[in-house]
């Protein structure tokens, strides 16, 4: 359905235009308006698609009022006045009727409307199907040789503590970065990573394979500690 406002302060006009929309299944009449004024206020809370929009309007005109607006609805104008036709279409109208409109004229009028927010529809839809899924891929933001880094987590192959300071072992070699086991723990990717010892961190996907209270990954045998035995053997589980 295609929302539509009728804005015009003449009764009888009005009311054309209203007999005409309830011929057309396609519309949905929003609301009658006598000012642009009123207009203003569907217009900018987002609740039509198109305006039947008279020139002649009492304080502010139809082309002024269209002038005002950042981000037109469609608009038809309908008016007695033909001479302001070019300037219409520069304002970017769908079409220009000139009173008293015959209902074939007006037929016509709404047929380029359906036309363009078919086109429209078709366009967003083309590029809804047309964009890349989201990423899932997770990042972590470090500090290491006073260099920012956007670092992804499945480059990370284990960290290791080293009093104040953590060591990240990834794919691509090694960063020495300012922080704490717990910080990093809650930074990572629970399903992704396991804290196997006070000082290591691990990548599961990495796992070489494990063996008693050992950890094979990135050619590195790792201890499991007491305490973390348990969640590992949950985790390594799962």
């Amino acid at each position: 359905m295609i929302r539509c406002i009728i804005v015009d302060d003449e009764p009888l006009a009005q009311r054309v235009i209203e007999k005409y929309v309830e011929k057309m299944p396609v519309l949905h009449l929003v609301a009658k308006c006598s000012s642009a004024q009123e207009a203003m206020v569907y217009v900018l809370s987002d609740q039509v698609d198109l305006v039947f929009l008279d020139i002649n309007l009492p304080t502010i005109s139809g082309l002024d009022f269209l002038r005002s607006l950042r981000k037109p609805p469609r608009v038809i104008i309908v008016t007695a006045y033909p001479e302001f036709a070019l300037e219409g279409y520069d304002l970017d109208v769908v079409d220009y009727l000139v009173k008293p409109v015959p209902f074939e004229r007006f037929f016509k009028a709404v047929g380029k409307v359906t036309e363009r927010v078919i086109a429209t529809d078709r366009h967003d839809a083309a590029l809804s199907s047309s964009a890349p899924p989201p990423s899932t891929e997770s990042y972590i933001n470090v500090k290491a040789d006073k260099r920012s880094y956007r670092l992804q987590c499945s480059s990370i192959i284990f960290i290791e503590a080293l009093g104040d300071y953590l060591t990240l072992h990834t794919a691509s070699g090694k960063l020495v970065v300012h922080s704490t086991m717990k910080s990093m723990e809650d930074q990572l990717p629970g399903d992704a990573f396991v804290r196997i010892h006070k000082s290591y961190i691990i990548a599961i996907s990495r796992i070489e394979y494990v063996e008693g209270n050992a950890v094979k990954i990135g050619g590195n045998l790792l201890p499991i500690g007491k305490s973390y035995r348990a969640a590992v053997q949950t985790k390594l589980k799962e």
